[in-house]
């Protein structure tokens, strides 16, 4: 099997790279919002983005600008800093064609493919199947180079 060609992992790098940046961007931007009127600014935004408020992901942020002492929802920041880095990480090995790198997008991209795909079924829409797809053929890349690369040792 040929090997795996350096676009595919370095699109692949480029876009794991591209969302822990923006979650980091996110969190910037929520911290920077802390001390101005933070509530009236997130309530706009969720507003605007048609966002339902009462889930999860908007009432976290909107919790943590009312009470910024709250260590439940630092923890979570903290959460998402480590996604951020889990990204960079992973984007680095695929960039630059380490197999742990590979190892790294099957394991955190797998990872994900039930929650996606159960997200998909309950909430049908263009997005949830669309990002189920995605991540489901990126798995399936990596995975198939890593395949490519045992057998190639085994022979």
């Amino acid at each position: 099997m040929a090997k795996q060609g350096a676009l595919g992992l370095r699109s692949i790098a480029l876009f794991e790279a591209a969302k822990g940046l923006l979650v980091i961007v996110a969190g910037l931007g929520l911290a920077t919002l802390l001390h101005r009127d933070a509530q009236a600014l997130a309530e706009a935004v969720i507003q605007r983005w048609h966002v339902n408020p009462a889930s999860r992901y908007p009432t976290i942020f909107l919790s943590l600008l009312e009470h910024p002492d709250n260590a439940r929802l630092w923890a979570i920041g903290g959460s998402a800093a480590v996604y951020a880095l889990m990204r960079f990480a992973e984007a680095y090995g695929l960039w630059r064609g380490l197999p742990w790198g590979n190892w790294l997008g099957v394991w955190s991209g797998g990872i994900y493919i039930p929650l996606e795909l159960y997200e998909a079924l309950v909430h049908p829409s263009w997005l949830h199947g669309a990002l189920a797809a995605a991540n489901l053929l990126v798995v399936l890349y990596l995975a198939r180079g890593l395949l490519a690369k045992s057998t190639t040792r085994g022979s």
